[in-house]
């Protein structure tokens, strides 16, 4: 990953709006006993940085969750370190957090569990017949690639995720029920989708056109696109369908 890539990713820009909210705050905080004559809290200091942090995450366009994050993110810092507690609570924080989210930073794919009700919708699209290699990117748990397994025994389907605990647990869970499931631990735009017939993707807005391309680019004619919850923008899907109802839809485009 190149350094310009590193420095354009949400995260590294969301901690670069933090560092200027508290500039701001700290220089406010320098001059407010000047003019006013009182000392700014650490509370109200919290406060206003996170305040100052989600305007300019609006203005500089990052996701909607990212506002929520930056306004929460000092008055948090602020009640931890109150709390005085043993920095062995924050590294083990840091390392379970690392370990789920991974490379969320860059990715911009959060951890997002599909739901059974999903799973069944896309059981009932598989290609009958006949055998079938399919493919979940992200698979997270590997909830929806065991039940596949399991329901159909004939076919090899095949659990793609990037990080390490979410990998770890759903090849636990794989070894404990011995079915045609695998998981692989890996980066998903580093697979070659020719080789399956069907890849479903649980992703985010922001890694959808890049899928578009690669799917494009590399799955065979007749293959299936499915993603759940997020469309391609600019791209009508072939098919539609609302596992639940009133929930996300599962869209579905042949190559």
């Amino acid at each position: 990953m190149s350094r310009k890539t590193i420095l354009r990713a949400p995260a590294m820009r969301a901690a670069s709006i933090q560092i200027l909210a508290f500039a701001f705050v700290l220089a406010l905080a320098a001059v407010a006993p000047l003019l006013s004559g009182r000392q700014v809290t650490v509370a109200v200091a919290a406060l206003l940085q996170g305040v100052i942090a989600a305007l300019l995450s609006r203005m500089f366009r990052l996701a909607p969750w990212w506002l929520a994050i930056q306004a929460a993110f000092p008055l948090a810092l602020v009640a931890m370190l109150a709390l005085q507690l043993p920095p062995a609570i924050f590294l083990a924080v840091f390392v379970a957090l690392l370990a789920l989210y991974w490379s969320t930073f860059r990715t911009q794919v959060p951890f997002y569990p599909s739901n059974p009700a999903a799973w069944k919708t896309v059981a009932a699209l598989l290609p009958p017949g006949r055998p079938v290699q399919f493919a979940d990117i992200g698979s997270g748990l590997g909830g929806l690639v065991l039940h596949l397994a399991r329901t159909r025994p004939d076919s090899v389907f095949t659990g793609i995720e990037i990080a390490p605990l979410p990998w770890l647990i759903s090849a636990l869970r794989a070894k404990v029920s011995p079915t045609g499931a695998r998981f692989v631990r890996g980066d998903y735009e580093r697979v070659d989708f020719s080789q399956y017939d069907v890849v479903f993707a649980y992703l985010s807005p922001a890694a959808m056109p890049a899928l578009w391309r690669k799917a494009r680019a590399e799955m065979r004619s007749g293959a299936l696109l499915l993603s759940y919850e997020f469309a391609i923008p600019g791209v009508a899907s072939h098919l539609t369908m609302a596992p639940t109802e009133g929930g996300p839809l599962l869209c579905g485009w042949h190559m």
